[in-house]
């Protein structure tokens, strides 16, 4: 038995846990990101400062200047770890703690692991009410972090030092289960942290945690490859849960024997090299015309590791073919029974891939399959290629910058976004080399995220330059985290994108009759009651940048513009900290269209001829909705 204060104890409990992953073994928690204030410089920040005394490898600390920031750095972190190991956030009472609602909210629709320990006012009750206290006149029991409970998939209030050994335990139990993993929130009192007791040697232990990979069952696995075998125009909707299981070399191996192409969702992107023959591309509304194409006559769609989002069904319009049926692969049985799917395969990704290769019988598809495979992706990449040529616009446009950045990076190198119209051009347009080479947020599609993960990759990753594409509008979301990447040294490659606004909002607002209302930013023009009308503002956010002692490119227009953007990526990649590259942009120039399409209501009823036109086109659009009910056997 050892005397500890709770925070203490909880320090070293988490030094302690260990991930196993086959072969793979990892620190679960090796660092904790924090801001302290009254509730926790006390407790977590008092026991953190003597594990850095007394081992400074014990429990690395780094300081955050944003608590939202603090979640979003842990979550990249845990992606490039595939999902093995993530980061602890601890924040103050009050306003700290409630900073991390979205990044609580961001980690559990994703499904990555971030362990949060926001502190909560006195268990005593001795000094009510407290600095930052949240008082609710029919339950004393509430705190502002009751509002972590719906975005958490695991939640504890430690009230007694006592509770800390099963609240720690059951936390690391969720951070380690791929079906239940997400936000993870241990509520820590002020008063509780500081609080003395004794704790036994084996819960200080090292304690090591397996990951589970569960197989499938063999009726669920003769029933899909006998669905398989059956389909003549399958198409695989390759998720997320193809990387976290490390499974892109099980799904190239089936692809190949099965002669399956591979579509791919934004967490799945990387699951396979953009110039595979049977890579198609991204799917749905911000697909490529290869994927969608080919998933609008798809008899048989085997979705793994995706959860479906209305992005990747195109709005349940991506899979027209009336006999369509699905067989889902995915660890969680929740996403694998989604759309009445005729085989649901509860089963790791990577386990489920070398199980249905293993049991498959090799099969040729047609010459003229083959042949429609190779059309439409070579259809594709001339548009990408044509894309990405510099046109000597005086603002060059967003597929065009997309296309230098490319050129200039590396394969190993990762590429970071989350919001905008960037995620959905990237979708499309950015050609992946490795399984862990793009990282783009759309699960909740934070504006802000981009930043603090660039710093998440870059502490999990430190051999991989992270490259964070990021436009105006998401940069003055949450920037502050380039003062971290400073003074740590941090080398993130940041290329900020100048739209003078809102440019995915815009554009959407065109195409639901709002005229880009409120998107732009200008000055207020208050006897109109507009922001569209007035001069750009005079704000300098390359400026802003160096001003926080980040190195700053600018970048011109004109026929310049992109040899002077290859080059500015090569120089931050030579350089040792961070870089910020500032472009200025024309938003209104556009990746090529998909054929994608994204359902966004209009105005049943208006005044604007604009939206009466919109409203016409989504009577016309929607139409092609299903509900995407997969035939079952008996069907």
């Amino acid at each position: 038995m050892t005397r500890l204060t709770v925070g203490q104890a909880l320090i070293r409990f988490l030094a302690n846990q260990w991930t196993v992953d086959g072969d793979h073994v990892e620190r679960l928690i090796p660092g904790v990101i924090g801001i302290f204030g009254h509730g926790n410089v006390a407790g977590v920040g008092q026991a953190l400062k003597e594990s850095a005394v007394a081992d400074p490898a014990l429990m690395p600390y780094h300081q955050a200047r944003n608590e939202q920031a603090m979640v979003h750095q842990a979550v990249a972190y845990a992606r490039m770890h595939r999902r093995r190991a993530t980061l602890a956030a601890t924040a103050s009472v009050g306003p700290g703690s409630t900073n991390m609602l979205t990044g609580a909210a961001l980690a559990t629709v994703n499904r990555l692991p971030a362990l949060l320990l926001p502190s909560d006012t006195f268990a005593t009750r001795v000094a009510d009410p407290v600095l930052q206290q949240l008082e609710v006149p029919h339950d004393a029991s509430v705190s502002v972090n009751d509002a972590f409970k719906p975005l958490s998939r695991f939640f504890d209030r430690v009230q007694r030092p006592e509770q800390l050994f099963s609240a720690a335990l059951g936390a690391v139990r969720v951070l380690t289960d791929p079906v239940e993993t997400g936000a993870v929130t241990i509520a820590l009192p002020e008063d509780v942290q500081a609080q003395a007791l004794e704790v036994p040697d084996e819960f200080l232990a090292r304690r090591e945690w397996r990951i589970r990979r569960p197989v499938p069952e063999r009726a669920d696995l003769g029933a899909a490859l006998a669905a398989i075998h059956a389909a003549r125009a399958p198409i695989v909707v390759a998720g997320g849960g193809v990387i976290y299981s490390d499974a892109a070399a099980a799904l190239i191996a089936f692809a190949e024997r099965s002669g399956i192409p591979v579509a791919t969702t934004q967490a799945g992107v990387g699951s396979i090299r953009w110039d595979h023959p049977l890579a198609l591309g991204a799917v749905g509304a911000t697909g490529t015309t290869a994927a969608n194409r080919l998933a609008a006559e798809a008899d048989l769609v085997i979705g793994i590791g995706t959860r479906y989002a209305d992005f990747t069904t195109a709005s349940h319009s991506a899979f027209q073919n009336p006999d369509v049926r699905f067989v889902n692969v995915n660890v969680a049985r929740f996403d694998a029974v989604k759309h009445g799917a005729t085989v649901s395969m509860v089963a790791d990704a990577r386990a489920a891939l070398e199980a249905l290769t293993a049991g498959l019988a090799a099969v040729e598809p047609s010459a003229a399959r083959a042949e429609r495979i190779a059309a439409e992706k070579a259809e594709w990449e001339a548009a990408v290629d044509a894309a990405f040529t510099p046109t000597g616009a005086a603002l060059p446009g967003q597929p065009e910058i997309i296309g230098a950045v490319h050129r200039a990076s590396d394969p190993t190198d990762v590429l970071i976004c989350a919001a905008g119209s960037l995620p959905g051009d990237l979708h499309k347009l950015w050609r992946v080399r490795d399984d862990l080479g793009y990282h783009v947020e759309y699960g909740f599609s934070t504006m802000g995220y981009e930043i603090a993960a660039g710093l998440g990759v870059r502490r999990a990753a430190p051999d991989r330059d992270p490259i964070v594409m990021v436009g105006d509008g998401s940069y003055l979301m949450l920037h502050t985290e380039l003062v971290t990447a400073v003074a740590e040294r941090l080398k993130v490659i940041v290329v900020l994108i100048q739209n003078q606004g809102y440019a995915s909002i815009g554009h959407l607002s065109e195409t639901v009759g709002s005229e880009r209302y409120g998107t732009r930013y200008r000055f207020q023009d208050d006897a109109r009651n507009d922001v569209e009308v007035e001069a750009p503002l005079p704000v300098d956010l390359a400026a802003n940048a160096e001003s926080l002692g980040v190195r700053v490119i600018r970048i011109g227009g004109g026929a310049s513009a992109m040899p002077e953007l290859e080059a500015a990526i090569a120089s931050a990649k030579a350089s040792d900290g961070p870089t910020l590259i500032h472009v200025d942009a024309d938003p209104l120039v556009y990746a090529p269209d998909g054929g994608g399409w994204w359902d966004v209501p209009v105005a049943e009823v208006a005044e604007l001829p604009p939206t009466l036109a919109a409203r016409a086109q989504y009577e016309t659009e929607r139409t092609a909705q299903r509900p995407l009910l997969g035939r079952g056997e008996s069907a």
